[in-house]
């Protein structure tokens, strides 16, 4: 059992590539599709409030099947497994990030604005350096719940064959015969949610005031 579990804890590290990679690109995209949306030129906002209703209102592993095989039938190609993984996971959670965004964004004062233009503050300046924290602040226990599922969804992955930690397991499962397999996959994810659950407890605590 102790060499399953190795196998295990090696297969984990395309989990976490998938993780980190989602978190890096899907962040900041998030930003600008928030941006998008909340544009005052309906040919802007239009497509990217349907585009985000699409993200949101269809299955995260829908979405991974369809970037994967798409592409081969419209266009003659096919993204490798792992990128395709990548692509799916950044565009669906960059929706949901920028919802989020944009809640933070409009839930602030618009009198912040008026005396940032009183003070004769750039809109650069003013972005920045005044609303840019405190949506962050308002927006962060709400991204942490997103990245806490984002830990349990890099498990749709297996769904185009990505050899990531839950595929591992069920091999292992079907060798043995046995589902102990998945509950050291599941002790892993819980292990990995639980390290994410308390780094963000502790950054919420220091940007508390």
């Amino acid at each position: 059992m102790g060499q399953v579990a190795l196998q295990i804890l090696q297969s984990s590290g395309q989990s976490l590539k998938i993780f980190a990679l989602t978190l890096i690109f899907s962040l900041p995209l998030g930003f600008v599709v928030a941006a998008g949306k909340m544009s005052r030129f309906k040919i802007i906002s239009v497509p990217v409030s349907i585009f985000i209703m699409i993200m949101r209102g269809t299955p995260l592993i829908l979405q991974l099947i369809f970037v994967y095989f798409a592409p081969f039938y419209v266009f003659g190609f096919s993204f490798p497994r792992f990128t395709a993984c990548i692509i799916a996971f950044v565009i669906n959670y960059s929706a949901y990030f920028a919802e989020i965004y944009r809640g933070g964004i409009q839930s602030l004062d618009p009198g912040q604005h008026e005396a940032a233009y009183v003070l004769g503050l750039s809109k650069r300046t003013e972005f920045f350096s005044i609303k840019l924290p405190q949506v962050i602040r308002t927006v962060f226990p709400s991204i942490g719940n997103e990245v806490v599922t984002l830990v349990k969804d890099t498990a749709l992955a297996q769904t185009i064959g990505v050899a990531e930690l839950f595929r591992a397991a069920q091999t292992a499962s079907a060798r043995m015969f046995s589902v102990m397999p998945i509950f050291i996959a599941g002790l892993f994810y819980f292990i990995m949610n639980a390290v994410v659950s308390k780094a963000f407890d502790y950054f919420e605590k220091r940007m508390s005031y």
